[in-house]
């Protein structure tokens, strides 16, 4: 399975912007690029919500407020990269 980091959603985004940005498109297949672009936005979004929340439990974690132990196993990121 992929292991993709944030800066690999920003690289999707600009490009899904750059192909918004396009001139040459029209009518069917601007429809389906800006439909393309609402679905990356919402999981974009998610995505975004998601290491939000896990920064937060880490940042709980390092300050005490939590223990390490307590992060839910999906929240727990691997050092092996």
């Amino acid at each position: 399975m992929p292991r993709n980091k944030i800066s690999d959603l920003n690289n999707h985004l600009f490009a899904q912007l750059e192909k918004l940005n396009d001139d040459e498109l029209t009518g069917e297949q601007l429809d389906n690029e800006v439909q393309r672009a609402k679905a990356m936005s919402n999981l974009a979004g998610q995505i975004i919500s998601s290491t939000k929340l896990t920064i937060d439990a880490m940042k709980m974690a390092h300050k005490g407020d939590i223990n390490f132990n307590d992060i839910p196993n999906m929240l727990n990121q691997d050092n092996d990269e």
